[in-house]
């Protein structure tokens, strides 16, 4: 047209804006318009177009200024393109301006205008707004049902957007594919597995085909049900890349982490360009496994496609190895990256505190900080749990200061993160009077209060937070009750756990994964394992590593080592991925056991996924081989760890304690006091008893004296019974007799225990029927006792007396419980009970 000198007329320059706008050169579409002499108001909607096609918002709002400015009228298409840039730049001072220029213009009832006007106000979180404009409409197409949809499912309250999807079809409207696209979100906050069923067959029925199909992948995933997500997947005729990351995603989203590795290791098979969202799925699958080689396979695979450097895809690069324990190397990187972010600090900060590195997490904010990169809220809602975890109750306070200057204070999530903090450590005042300062509160900052007062057995302020929740308006969600159920386990309070279970089936939540598994380690706690288990067994329940865990923790402490054992191979049969939390769980069952083989197989297990450095690990390890029989290794693993704290020297002690190696643990115990390591009530425990075992009486008496006296820690029950054990051995019964009256409380059965069992050892009948006495009152059917002095008269041929305890044992029908020892042969573990002739 230039070569040929033709000046374009409106229509040419109209359709060149056009042209260039979706090739992407909104510059040569500026240009084309600037050339046109007197450009139509159809040439300047295609700019405006344009602009915001390309996500320059801002420029379209101005385009549109400049228009007004000029002279020439907007249209409806105007407002419509205009109104799309406002609800990208989130401009609700702009909007409102066009609304009411919309109105002056009675173009109020236009369905175009009005659903633009619809889209921004959702865009820009003003739903009352939407919904006001969206019910005035005296006609609804499917694109303003459409964006009313997107709008709510983003809201508070997703269920609304499902009602509204209903109530569309009721009114005729035939929904297309965006409008389960729409929806999707919605289901996937709701995790509603079945209305993602009923989606998926309207999609079928509808022949909407692969236009869903990643978005079904994804709502899947989000519901929990990984097994038809995939099933969606393999479905696919063509998938791309988007499918293939999606799934990865989903997968990470569920815990099944081999699973992400597995795909990553197909994508690399099939020689498939892969995207960054694959790589990062597949950096954190092995960051989560703490699969240190297969993430630095990972990591060179990044290297080698040029975007290792990239933040997004370098920030899971750094947390993969803080998560596998290379903390010096994650940093290193961190501070290697030429463009670090705050994004870059935040994760770092974020994996240091969910790994048990407070510490050095407030050290890397400090180290951000000297770099001048402020905190954003992101960075503040990361460190708060590590003051929490820390009990510093001056730091989050300087950090609540923080917040107040940068303008964040009133951000609900910081809210909210600064009110667990101050209910975490135990200042309920201070959570208080931040509760009733927050302008905005939602549900999750209820439940933050309500975690708070159940983690501190309080059931009864947090059901009267829970009260409280309700006459605010807003409604409990899934988080809330499982803020309520632990109280109940705390307080052993099986009446209100059942109350609570109830309320979550009244409430609609008894299908959700999370609530299901507090209830099963609700009823464990409270000891009712048959519910526990049909929790766990029920049909529609989808069992994850979250519930394995719990089943195998609950089996373990009702006294059932076996079954938890058994539990563990079930869960690696159903491909199911072990964590720290299962290998904590299972050392105390091989140690109830004294099954070494199982013991010393999960101790490489952890080894492998890089779980030793936890100091709780580290301590069932000490504890496992103690009670296995090999103080040895017990030894050694207490002298690898880099990090002890008390139970870590507890551990050993105890150990030391029942393999009646009584010089070393009152070694250890003097080693604690001189390294300043702190002594507790457990630490006096352990070494008494270490010395009652090895009959050390005058070490024995010395920290008994030295923990009242230098320590300030008043004895219990537990210290006595110590006490009467190792002086009764002794012999000593003018002493254990003093002892016994200056005792501050009553003396329980593990004192009056001990005394009987010291009679019985010096066939003082006098003194063990004064002990038998007491015991029959605290424990009158317990059979134990009464064979105990039974052989006491027998040993001083006194069989009358012992026939006679015998026969009252009888006639009382009780019964000593048998003997029991085992052993393995060929993987199977052999019972043996006295009295038993079943075994050869």
């Amino acid at each position: 047209m230039i070569i040929a000198g033709l000046g374009p007329d409106a229509a040419a320059t109209t359709h060149l804006i056009n042209s260039y706008s979706s090739l992407q050169r909104c510059d040569l579409a500026r240009s084309v318009l600037n050339s046109a002499p007197t450009p139509t108001t159809v040439s300047w909607n295609s700019m405006i177009r344009a602009y915001s096609r390309s996500n320059r918002h801002q420029e379209a709002l101005k385009m549109y200024r400049s228009m007004v400015d000029r002279g020439l009228e907007p249209d409806g298409y105007t407002f419509t393109f205009v109104l799309k840039a406002c609800a990208g730049a989130q401009d609700l001072q702009e909007g409102a301006l066009i609304r009411r220029e919309v109105c002056r213009r009675g173009l109020e009832r236009d369905v175009f205008i009005c659903t633009g006007l619809i889209d921004m106000y959702c865009k820009a979180g003003d739903l009352e707004s939407a919904r006001e404009i969206f019910d005035k409409l005296p006609v609804r197409d499917v694109v303003a049902w459409n964006s009313m949809i997107a709008g709510l499912s983003h809201s508070s309250d997703p269920l609304e957007a499902l009602e509204l999807f209903k109530r569309m079809q009721l009114t005729g409207v035939v929904p297309h594919s965006v409008s389960l696209l729409n929806l999707f979100p919605a289901v996937s906050r709701l995790a509603d597995v079945d209305s993602c069923r009923c989606m998926h067959a309207y999609g079928i029925r509808m022949d909407f085909g692969s236009e869903v199909s990643n978005a079904l992948i994804d709502t899947y995933s989000k519901c929990g049900d990984v097994e038809s997500a995939h099933l969606v997947f393999d479905l696919i005729h063509t998938r791309d890349d988007g499918s293939w990351s999606i799934m990865m995603a989903g997968y990470a989203h569920n815990e099944c982490f081999s699973e992400v590795l597995g795909l990553y290791d197909s994508m690399k098979g099939i020689d498939l360009q892969m995207n960054k969202v694959s790589v990062m799925s597949a950096l954190l699958a092995a960051g989560e496994i703490r699969d240190l080689e297969k993430g630095k396979e990972i990591h060179q695979f990044a290297k080698k496609q040029a975007i290792d450097m990239d933040v997004l895809v370098a920030t899971p690069i750094i947390t993969m190895y803080a998560k596998c324990g290379e903390l010096e190397k994650a940093e290193k990187l961190l501070k290697g990256l030429p463009e670090r972010d705050l994004v870059a600090w935040s994760a770092f900060i974020a994996v240091l505190v969910q790994s048990g590195h407070p510490e050095k997490a407030l050290s890397v904010l400090q180290d951000m900080e000297n770099e001048n990169i402020k905190p954003n809220k992101v960075t503040l809602i990361s460190i708060l749990p590590a003051c929490a975890e820390l009990s510093s109750l001056k730091l989050g306070k300087s950090i609540h200061c923080y917040a107040i200057k940068a303008d964040v204070g009133s951000d609900i999530s910081v809210g909210t993160a600064l009110l667990s903090m101050y209910a975490k450590c135990r200042h309920f005042s201070y959570a208080h009077v931040l509760l009733d300062t927050m302008q905005y509160k939602d549900v999750v900052t209820w439940n933050a209060l309500i975690n708070g007062y159940s983690q501190n057995g309080e059931v009864d302020r947090a059901i009267e937070m829970y009260q409280k929740l309700q006459f605010s308006g807003l409604h409990p969600d899934a988080g809330t009750m499982v803020g309520l159920i632990p109280a109940c386990a705390l307080l052993n309070d099986l009446k209100q756990g059942t109350s609570v279970h109830a309320l979550s089936i009244k409430n609609g939540f008894d299908s959700d994964c999370h609530v299901n598994c507090a209830l099963i380690d609700m009823y464990s706690k409270c000891g009712n394992l048959s519910s526990a288990l049909y929790l766990f067994n029920r049909l529609d329940f989808i069992r994850g590593k979250v519930s394995w865990n719990i089943m195998i923790t609950a089996f373990t402490r009702n006294g059932d080592a076996n079954k938890a054992l058994s539990a563990f191979r079930q869960m690696r049969l159903e491909n199911h991925q072990p964590n720290l939390v299962t290998y904590v769980s299972l050392l105390p069952a091989a140690a109830y056991l004294a099954a070494l083989r199982e013991g010393m197989s999960y101790h490489s297990c952890i080894i492998k996924m890089g779980f030793l450095s936890y100091i709780v690990v580290g301590n069932s390890l000490i504890d496992m081989y103690a009670k296995c029989g090999k103080i040895d290794l017990s030894k050694r693993c207490f002298d690898e760890m880099e990090n002890k704290d008390t139970v870590s020297w507890n551990s050993m002690l105890a150990g030391y304690a029942v393999h009646g190696q009584g010089d070393d643990a009152v070694a250890l115990f003097l080693l604690m006091q001189k390294n300043h390591i702190e002594v507790d009530y457990v630490s006096y425990v352990n070494v008494l008893s270490a010395c009652r075992h090895a009959g050390l009486i005058e070490e024995g008496k010395k920290i008994f004296h030295t923990m009242q006296e230098e320590c300030r820690i008043q004895p219990d029950v537990e210290h006595y019974a110590c006490m009467v054990d190792l002086l009764g051995r002794a012999g000593l019964f003018d002493e254990t007799l003093c002892l016994l009256e200056k005792m501050p409380m009553e003396p329980d059965a593990g004192v009056w225990g001990a005394l009987l069992g010291a009679s019985m050892m010096h066939s003082n009948v006098k003194l063990g029927e004064v002990a038998l006495k007491h015991l029959t009152e605290i424990e009158p059917e317990n059979p134990t006792h009464f064979v105990v002095l039974s052989n006491m008269y027998a040993q001083s041929g006194r069989w009358a007396d012992a026939g006679k305890r015998r026969l009252n044992l009888n006639d009382a029908g009780m019964k000593k419980t048998p003997g029991c020892s085992w052993f393995e042969v060929k993987n199977m573990t052999q019972t043996f009970v006295m009295g038993d002739s079943n075994q050869p």
